[in-house]
């Protein structure tokens, strides 16, 4: 990882920055003016559904290179933490940027007692940070992904009688 990177929360004015990130990493589909994951931004921000203290920037030489957000979700009649968006401008991947923003957000998480984070990605990626299909640990996928997709992360507060049907904040539902 660079020695000059800066992981830090993100704030208001950092909301252009993370805009073009998003477009950059993702890229925008054909047929749209943005990322679909800058609308998956933007709603959550709306909502209110953004977790600020398990959200995260990268930050080298005073630009936003990276971002990992996390939202408020339900696991059955339980809060929850839904993981996602997680970006890094293209220039700056393959360099530990991702791995740093998750590092943050996983000690973060199991600092202030979440019992699990839950996130639709790559599981060879994932993996590396303790992310197992979340069907193993009895949380069931709002969606009809391959279940290794679907992941889960248990930390120190888990207990297994949270297993339960997982659903995301609403602005995932409104994706297209």
């Amino acid at each position: 990882m660079r020695d000059d990177l800066t992981i830090r929360r993100d704030r208001t004015e950092d909301a252009a920055e993370i805009d073009a990130l998003l477009d950059a990493a993702f890229g925008i589909p054909e047929g749209r003016r943005e990322s679909i994951e800058r609308e998956l931004v933007r709603g959550l921000r709306a909502d209110g559904d953004v977790l600020d203290d398990l959200t995260f920037v990268a930050e080298l030489d005073d630009e936003v290179v990276g971002l990992v957000m996390c939202s408020r979700a339900r696991l059955g009649e339980e809060g929850s933490v839904g993981l996602g968006p997680l970006a890094v401008r293209p220039e700056h991947q393959q360099q530990g940027i991702g791995a740093a923003l998750m590092m943050a957000v996983v000690s973060s998480a199991d600092r202030v007692w979440q019992p699990e984070i839950v996130l639709l990605g790559d599981p060879g990626y994932y993996g590396f940070f303790g992310f197992v299909p979340a069907s193993s640990v009895g949380i069931g996928s709002p969606g009809s992904w391959p279940e290794e997709y679907f992941q889960a992360l248990t930390l120190r507060s888990w207990t297994p009688d949270r297993a339960g049907a997982f659903r995301y904040a609403p602005a995932f539902e409104r994706l297209p």
